[in-house]
């Protein structure tokens, strides 16, 4: 599959549900209102839409949410898509997580399949934990990780980096990554949802970061190129990856090769823009899944050049109204 302006599609980012068991205040509202359950597509659905896009040519699957492992029936939806591992169509399942159910399910998940997580975690003092995901227990997710690990599952740490808040405790960050063997990717804040604030005061751009970190590390340009949003760098000293992912500072667009699915079945062509395709009504409307197939050739001609995300007094507002918790995190 490609693209109007020839990028191949070859990623999909599958939300399962929009609920989570933190409130991120970077993320959603503290008093949530979440989908009616039955808005979501089943596990069935879900399996089916993603075969679809993998007999297309799509070669990897993240699930995220929302968490997730809140979702029920998550086990089954990893365990279905594990078959086109095994025929050779897909290269592999990841997942997002916020490590709160890490530790009852990182086994099973490796064994289901999936070699590689990203863990969000945004500080390692536990009472900025408790602020940033506003009932969520740093202890809980580093019992949760301890378990990645001792399942042998790679992982890499997600850090939003929030400006007068987490920006002096970075280094250290990158040092408890490396002690540990984690990778770690830094993300600018992103605009998305009504928060219940500005965003401007939260904005820190990651080129100010990476200044700061190179006077604490050795960086240099990593050959690691996934073709996604982020761009790497090699930790001499630890001997892991720093990858920087900038949606506001410096846009990443021109060699996007993904698509977003979101739990209820509507795919976004890009997690900056509105425009987006109906695959639930085209898959409950027509079992043969031709139109399903038309939704998605739909979409490749929809798909933006790239987003237009802006942070700046004035602007400090969501650029989009949905939050991240709904495209897929």
């Amino acid at each position: 599959m490609q693209d109007t302006f020839g990028r191949p599609i070859t990623y999909l980012r599958v939300s399962v549900t929009d609920r989570c068991d933190f409130r991120c205040f970077y993320c959603m509202s503290e008093n949530m209102t979440f989908l009616p359950r039955e808005d979501l597509l089943s596990i069935e659905e879900l399996d089916q839409v993603c075969s679809t896009f993998i007999n297309r040519g799509v070669r990897k699957i993240r699930l995220t949410g929302g968490e997730p492992l809140v979702r029920r029936g998550i086990m089954e939806l990893i365990a279905r898509l594990a078959r086109h591992k095994d025929t050779g169509l897909l290269d592999e399942i990841t997942l997002t997580t916020n490590g709160s159910q890490l530790s009852k399910h990182a086994h099973v998940i490796k064994r289901l399949g999936i070699d590689r997580i990203n863990v969000s975690l945004d500080t390692l003092d536990a009472d900025k934990f408790a602020e940033i995901t506003r009932r969520g227990r740093l202890e809980q997710v580093l019992h949760g990780l301890e378990a990645a690990k001792d399942a042998k599952l790679k992982v890499k740490i997600n850090t939003v980096a929030l400006k007068a808040f987490n920006e002096g405790e970075l280094s250290d960050m990158l040092k408890w990554c490396g002690a540990n063997g984690f990778d770690q990717t830094l993300i600018e804040t992103m605009p998305l949802g009504d928060i219940g604030g500005d965003r401007v005061d939260q904005y820190l751009p990651l080129s100010d970061v990476k200044k700061r970190l190179a006077q604490d590390w050795t960086l240099s340009p990593s050959s690691l190129n996934t073709g996604g949003p982020s761009a790497y760098m090699d930790v001499a000293e630890t001997g892991q990856k720093i990858g920087f992912i900038t949606p506001l500072s410096n846009h990443f667009c021109d060699s996007c090769n993904r698509m977003r699915l979101t739990c209820t079945g509507t795919l976004y062509m890009c997690l900056g823009q509105d425009s987006s395709v109906d695959m639930r009504k085209a898959l409950r409307d027509d079992p043969s899944h031709g139109l399903l197939n038309a939704a998605i050739d739909k979409a490749l001609t929809l798909k933006p050049k790239g987003h237009e995300f802006v942070i700046e007094p004035g602007h400090g507002g969501p650029a989009l109204k949905r939050h991240m918790s709904v495209t897929g995190g």
